[in-house]
């Protein structure tokens, strides 16, 4: 588990794709854990970096978390509201907890998005807000040349 003082690398090679059971062609890597969320004092269910191989589906499910869902590569089809529409690279999908959703591959090449699941709070739940940043010294900057 990380902690909140530390930064962690997760190389791409030390992450290989895993298939994701009960799906059609459906690979993912996982960014962040639970575990590791819960380490970082945050809440979050999951992170995934996931591909979709052509003709690979994501099958219709719903579950007790939201879901943002960014299309990185290629063209998907997705189960929004009963209906099938069609997305691409560059498109975001926000997914309420409970809403039965599906993705599948709609292009000539895998697909890829990065799935972001967050607890569903209750209403009772603090406001989220735009995060602050604070500059430090110039001592940590890199001179770029």
């Amino acid at each position: 588990m990380i902690t909140a003082k530390e930064t962690k690398v997760l190389l791409g090679e030390a992450n290989p794709w895993a298939l994701m059971p009960n799906h059609i062609h459906l690979y993912h890597r996982e960014i962040l854990s639970a575990e590791e969320a819960d380490g970082m004092g945050i809440r979050a269910s999951s992170i995934l970096w996931e591909r979709i191989d052509v003709g690979g589906q994501v099958l219709p499910h719903y579950h007790d978390v939201a879901e943002i869902i960014h299309i990185t590569v290629g063209k998907v089809k997705l189960l929004c509201n009963d209906e099938w529409k069609s997305y691409k690279a560059g498109d975001t999908f926000h997914v309420p907890a409970g809403v039965i959703h599906s993705v599948a591959n709609d292009d000539e090449q895998p697909t890829e998005q990065i799935s972001i699941f967050l607890p569903a709070e209750q209403e009772t739940a603090p406001p989220n807000t735009f995060f602050n940043t604070k500059l430090v010294e110039d001592i940590y900057s890199m001179k770029l040349k």
